[in-house]
Order: structure tokens, then C-alpha cells, then sequence
């Protein structure tokens, strides 16, 4: 795998470029809407409408859904935590309606209450945050950060964004699910390719997916015969608790559906969520100097990166029943944008909330750049590993590290899902 991490491979700047993932998934690219979404905020907390259309944004030229519903945007903490905790009337459902989702297969993305509780419960143990410590870290993480600064350690100056961030998470995930070498690459360059039913012919569509489903057939079929200590060889494993209290292995197709998963979240939020924070360490160096000093600081730079800016500042619910909200009606079957983005900076809960505050103190309630209740980010404990081996290793290795004054100007770019860094130009030394 290491020669996959390190190689000089376009692939990563295809793949792992905010403008060009927005634009192949038929999005729009923007600038910084943290302003907009604010001022939406605190004018009411929820409005009717979608997060584009209040913001006054171009008609989208492909919609992500297959069928048009009322439409409505929760912009404040409160109720972007309860839609978030209450799953059975803000529904994970509504994912079923986006053709690029369904393509994922049996994913507990889209699944609540009990069933969703059952399928989560079962795979729950392989992330939380002892595992990611003493399982992830020790088989793929530490390894793979290091191979990443030896190729840095070559180099005078870098671009974070695809020398290190954009590396490490592709690398991380699909060696814990048990792929090899330059299926990592190539497994993620069709997986995309089968979500993208917007702007790619559907004969090309369903090639990608089969392909997503051939590598990982063999893979099951390999750990099947032969068990390794990775993720592959724990879902074969596991026994799925039934409505009746009886169990039962799981079948081909949902391990199917939770490597797609695993791999396509962990592999892009955590790339963008750590360009996101190594740039708000290094454009105020003081937060630079301050985690280098106190390396228990780096965490809480994580967790400030991800109140801040989260890297998918909006998610959409399905309302199961008619709600009445800060006066506001919002009917059954109405579709609303939970806009995290919003949420993360409320005044009712934050001082100062558009300031990177690397020392903010820990309120009452947690930001919600993880998200919160029963869909909490199931990979967030390896996620956060991921990141602080990473930063860590940087302030061993180059520690005089500082952004590139003769670069391009780094610039937070994506449509209204996913965000990140167009670059992290660096000199190293």
C-alpha cells in the first residue's frame, strides 16, 4: 500500500480537488456562504424554502432528488439538534429519494429507529474511540502517516491538501476494509463514478458499480477462506439481531454496503475536515506555536475546526409528521435543510462564534459538526486519529513549517454539501 500512498499518481488530483468533486457530482462551486447562511439565522430559524433558494443561489442544474416535495431550512442550534435527536420525525428516509444514495445499497445512512439501531449497534464496536486508538492506529494510521512525511521529508515545499490530506483517509479506510495496493485508487474512482447518475450516462454508471461490487466480492471471498485483522473479516463475523431476537451473519450485499460507506465518507470528509484545520493553524501561527507546545490542544483544534467550518455544513431530513416550529408549520412529507453551518455559529450558544478560537472552553452543548443523536458520525473517533497523528507528525518533522506567502491564496471552495481547502501551499523547513 505504501507505494499506492506515496506514488505520483494523478489520480489524487482528480479525485481529491474540492472544484472538480463539486462539478462531477453536477454541483455549483462557492465561496464562503458562512455569511449568508448567518444572516438567514438570525433574520428567523427556520424558514420556508431551500438552504439554495434562501440564499438566493443559481437553480441547481442537477437535482439530487427524483421527485419535488415543500421544502423548508432549520438555521439555528436548537432545532438543528432536535431534527438531528428525533430521527423517527426528522427521517434519515428522505435519502431513499436521492438516486446517487441508493446506489450505496443497505446503508444505515437511510435507515431509523429500531432498524437503524440494530444494523449501528453491530458495527459500533470496530470505531469507537479505544478501538481507534489501539486498532486503527496501530494497523494503518501511524504507518501510513509516516510514510507520507518520509515523501515530504524530500520536498522544500508542499501542498498539504494533496501531498497529506487527501492521502491519508483513502489510504486509512480501504486498508482497514481489506484492500490492497491500487485497488485503493481505482475502488474509489468507481465508487463515484456509480453515484453519479446526474451527469454520467447510466451504462457507464452501473460498469462503476459493478466493479465496486466485483473488488469487494473478492475480498469477502478471500477473508472468508482466510480472516485477517481488518474490517472485512469483522462483518463476516458479525451476527445482525433480528426483530424476533434471533440472529443471523450477515449477507454479501450489506457488507457490500458498508465498505461503500466506510469508504467514501471516511475517505472525504476527514480530508477536508483536516485541510480545514491545519489552515486555521497555520494562517494565525500562534495556534501553530500553542498546539506544538501543548499537544493536547491539537484535539481541541479539531473539534473548534469542525464547530467553525464543517466540511458538509447542510443535511437533509424528511418531516414524518406536520410540526409547528418558532411559529411556523412545517407539514408532513416536507423535505428541510438542517444547515449545520448556521447552527455551528449561533450567538445563543457560542461567544464570538466566527472566530477560530483554539482555547474556547467546552460549553454545555457540543457543536454539531459531527452531527448528534442516533446518526452521530460513525467513523468521527477515527476520523479525529486520523488528524491528530497527522498534525502531530508535522510539528516532529517540520516544525518551522508556514504557509507559502508566493503560493496561490488558499480559498474554502465546494457546493452547499462539501467543503474544503483548494489548497495548503507550504514551506516545509
Amino acid at each position: 500500500m505504501t507505494a499506492t500512498l506515496t506514488a505520483e499518481d494523478e489520480r489524487y488530483s482528480e479525485l481529491f480537488d474540492v472544484v472538480k468533486e463539486t462539478t462531477a457530482h453536477g454541483g455549483e462551486v462557492f465561496g464562503d456562504l458562512t455569511p449568508g447562511m448567518n444572516a438567514l439565522r438570525n433574520k428567523h430559524p427556520v424558514m420556508q424554502g431551500s438552504l439554495r433558494e434562501l440564499l438566493e443561489l443559481p437553480p441547481a442544474p442537477h437535482t439530487m432528488y427524483e421527485n419535488e416535495r415543500p421544502h423548508y431550512t432549520l438555521l439555528n442550534y436548537e432545532l438543528c439538534n432536535r431534527a438531528l435527536r428525533e430521527n423517527l420525525l426528522f427521517s434519515s428516509e428522505v435519502y431513499e429519494e436521492s438516486p446517487g444514495v441508493r446506489q450505496l445499497g443497505k446503508v444505515i445512512l437511510k435507515m431509523v429507529g429500531d432498524e437503524h439501531m440494530r444494523y449501528r449497534r453491530m458495527v459500533q464496536p470496530m470505531f469507537i474511540r479505544p478501538k481507534a486508538i489501539k486498532w486503527w492506529r496501530k494497523n494503518w494510521i501511524d504507518n501510513s502517516v509516516a510514510s507520507l512525511l518520509d515523501r515530504l521529508e524530500t520536498m522544500a515545499r508542499a501542498d498539504l491538501n494533496l501531498d497529506l490530506c487527501a492521502r491519508l483517509p483513502v489510504s486509512i479506510v480501504t486498508q482497514g476494509i481489506g484492500l490492497k495496493g491500487d485497488d485503493a485508487l481505482t475502488f474509489r474512482v468507481h465508487l463515484q463514478k456509480s453515484m453519479m447518475a446526474r451527469t454520467l450516462p447510466m451504462e457507464e454508471v452501473m460498469q462503476a458499480a459493478g466493479e465496486v461490487s466485483r473488488m469487494l466480492k473478492e475480498v469477502i471471498t478471500a477473508r472468508r477462506e482466510k480472516p485477517e485483522d481488518d474490517v472485512v473479516s469483522e462483518l463476516i463475523q458479525c451476527e445482525l439481531e433480528l426483530e424476533d431476537g434471533s440472529t443471523r451473519l450477515l449477507e454479501d450485499e450489506e457488507i457490500f454496503s458498508y465498505c461503500r460507506l466506510i469508504i467514501l465518507a471516511g475517505g472525504g470528509t476527514t480530508w477536508r475536515q483536516l485541510g480545514i484545520t491545519l489552515y486555521q493553524l497555520l494562517s494565525d501561527y500562534q495556534n501553530w506555536e500553542d498546539c506544538k507546545a501543548d499537544r493536547s490542544l491539537i484535539e481541541a483544534a479539531i473539534e473548534e475546526g469542525a464547530r467553525w467550518m464543517p466540511t458538509d455544513p447542510t443535511f437533509p431530513r424528511l418531516v414524518k409528521e406536520d410540526v409547528e416550529v418558532y411559529g411556523v408549520t412545517i407539514p408532513a412529507g416536507s423535505r428541510v435543510d438542517m444547515c449545520l453551518g448556521a447552527a455551528n455559529r449561533d450567538p445563543e450558544i457560542w461567544d464570538n462564534p466566527d472566530v477560530f478560537d483554539l482555547h474556547r472552553p467546552r460549553g454545555k452543548q457540543p457543536h454539531l459538526g459531527f452531527g448528534m443523536g442516533p446518526h452521530r458520525c460513525l467513523g468521527m473517533e477515527v476520523s479525529k486519529q486520523e488528524m491528530i497523528a497527522a498534525i502531530e507528525g508535522l510539528m516532529d518533522r517540520f516544525p518551522t513549517m508556514r504557509l507559502d506567502p508566493d503560493a496561490p491564496e488558499p480559498q474554502l471552495l465546494g457546493g452547499l454539501e462539501q467543503r474544503g481547502m483548494s489548497v495548503i501551499p507550504v514551506i516545509l523547513r
